[in-house]
């Protein structure tokens, strides 16, 4: 049972990823530069969770280790979001959004075996089995059909 939470969890997360690209695309077009709907878009999202993190901080009574982690973690995976939400929003009008969404659920599926396969960052290590690599045929050949037909 909690599994298929942490699964419908990730689809959903998905969904946000699908909703989230076509707003930023009108609010690109609205402001007239995609680079600066991404900026906004990580604005407010920094904000709310900002607030987020400093109300659980209260609740839960913790404070943040600022010095544990090495410098680069914390722009590392902002620089990766904002070149993730900036790029989505210019290809969303010009690819459409299934599409889009096909090939970066592609990119992601490629580049997670090859971080499992690693061990990326301590992550636990995984073969590139058939099985996997068959999947991501199909998969990149499923985006390749959304994009093409």
């Amino acid at each position: 049972m909690i599994g298929a939470f942490w699964s419908l969890l990730g689809i959903i997360s998905g969904a946000f990823l699908a909703a989230q690209a076509p707003i930023n695309a009108q609010l690109a077009r609205g402001l007239g530069l995609p680079i600066a709907a991404a900026a906004f878009s990580f604005l407010s999202g920094a904000i709310v969770l900002g607030a987020v993190t400093f109300a659980v901080m209260r609740i839960q009574e913790i404070s943040l280790d600022l010095k544990a982690p090495p410098p680069w973690l914390f722009v590392a995976g902002g620089i990766l979001g904002g070149s993730y939400v900036t790029i989505s929003t210019i290809l969303i009008p010009r690819l459409g959004a299934a599409a889009v969404m096909a090939f970066l659920v592609a990119g992601q599926l490629l580049a997670g075996m090859l971080l499992d396969r690693i061990g990326f960052l301590g992550m636990a290590m995984r073969e590139i089995s058939f099985g996997r690599v068959a999947g991501a045929v199909l998969l990149v050949t499923g985006a390749l059909l959304v994009r093409l037909t």
